[in-house]
Order: C-alpha cells, then structure tokens, then sequence
C-alpha cells in the first residue's frame, strides 16, 4: 500500500451529510439488498431516501466535475449505494459519472472497529484526469478513511478533490481536518511510528483518526491494539464463512 500523503483540502471542511446515524437508512427495507449489491434496490433505495437531500445541496454542488464513489466490497457483496448515489448526484447539476476509478481490495468495514478500519486500508486502481475536478460519494463515513484514501489517489494522480458527499457521516466529530493543536501531540507523542505503522502522515489523518489514536500513549499500546484488532477481524470473518 502507498503512503497516505495527502490530507484533504483545507476548503474542504465536511462532507454534504444527511444524516449524522444510519439508523434510518439500515431500517429501509431495501437496505440489505442494496448493501449486498443488488442495483435495483440501490436505485430505489436512494430514490427514496436521498432525492430530497441531493436537491438540497445540487446549488452546491460542481457541475463540471466527475462524481466518484468507493467500489466498497463487503462481507456480503458489493455495495451498490455509493455508486447509485454519486449518479444520482451527477445527474441533479449535470455532472460526469466515473467508473473507472475502482477500489482493488477488500477490508469489511461493515462491523468493524476504529482500529481494525485502520488497518484495512483501501486500495484503488484506474485513470484519473490530471487537472479535473472530483467529487467522492459514500453512502456512510465513519472514520473518514475511505474518502481520505479515495482523495488522496486522486491528488497523487493531480486531481482535485472538489467536495464529499455522505448520506451518513456517523463520525464523532464531524470535519475531516484534525485540529492543529491535536496534530502537533500526536507527533510529538509518537513522532514517525503513525506512518510506520499504518502508512499514514500525521498530517493526512482524519480528525476522527486522529481524535482515536491520542487516547494511545505509546506506539507499543497502539502496536498491542492493532494485533488484537486483526485476531478480531479474522474470527468475525471466519464466523461469516470468510477465510483469510
């Protein structure tokens, strides 16, 4: 995996949101068959639970940008929420659909916990348009690790990150930008072993990774924890039938 290098950009200061908990949304009876990667049920889904919100925002959204959504793979699938989502998006201010952007690996966030969503970190692969403008759909943000992977990818590629767009952000706080005073213990605290251990800069954490790793205080507790969470993934894996 490559380094995280980039944080998102400074404008950028939270994602479009419609919801702050995903009660709503996994009450939709629609939801399971969604989130397990049935379109249809994606589409009908988001046609009743996000076109009123999308409208709200459309005035605030770019035109003439690429709309992008994480090709999340679950335990059960592949979501197809993102990807109806950002059409969605596109389609109310006339934007453009990328599907050729594509997340390459599997980390089953879906249950897991801040440190096991750490250290299954997203990998993408697929052309992007140096200059243009993206904007990154998910259907719910936790950590905000996704969305920072997803932008990160495509400032790499120089791509500009032009907004977000959640249904849910269900994080503790909810910017993406880690405060600098925060920013400045965590460096002083655990100096270069963030990016070692998890190939993440300091400064390309999301507020709320970074709000989770200060409760450490020591890269051993932080190294302790990461075991523990990967013995959990796998048993929580393995109880749904999934190996390796």
């Amino acid at each position: 995996m490559p380094v995280r290098t980039h944080p998102f950009p400074s404008r950028i200061v939270r994602p479009f949101s419609s919801a702050r908990t995903d009660a709503l949304l996994k009450a939709h009876p629609l939801y399971p068959q969604a989130k397990a990667g049935f379109a249809e049920a994606a589409v009908d889904l988001v046609s009743n639970v996000a076109l009123s919100f999308i409208a709200q925002i459309s005035s605030q959204l770019p035109s003439d940008a690429w709309y992008v959504a994480p090709h999340a793979r679950e335990a059960t699938g592949d979501n197809a929420i993102p990807q109806v989502l950002a059409t969605a998006c596109a389609s109310a201010v006339g934007g453009l659909i990328d599907t050729d952007i594509v997340q390459i690996s599997r980390v089953f966030h879906t249950g897991a916990d801040p440190m096991e969503r750490m250290a299954s970190r997203p990998d993408f692969e697929g052309i992007v348009i140096p200059g243009a403008d993206y904007v990154l759909v998910d259907d719910v943000t936790t950590m905000g690790g996704t969305l920072a992977e997803l932008a990160n990818y495509i400032q790499e590629r120089e791509g500009n990150v032009a907004g977000t767009v959640v249904l849910v952000n269900a994080g503790r706080v909810e910017e993406f930008h880690p405060s600098q005073s925060l920013l400045s213990k965590l460096k002083s605290r655990h100096e270069n072993q963030i990016e070692h251990i998890f190939g993440i800069r300091p400064d390309a954490l999301t507020a709320n990774e970074a709000n989770y790793l200060i409760g450490f205080r020591t890269a051993d507790e932080i190294r302790n924890r990461l075991a523990k969470a990967r013995e959990e993934k796998n048993l929580r894996l393995r109880s749904k039938g999934i190996e390796g």
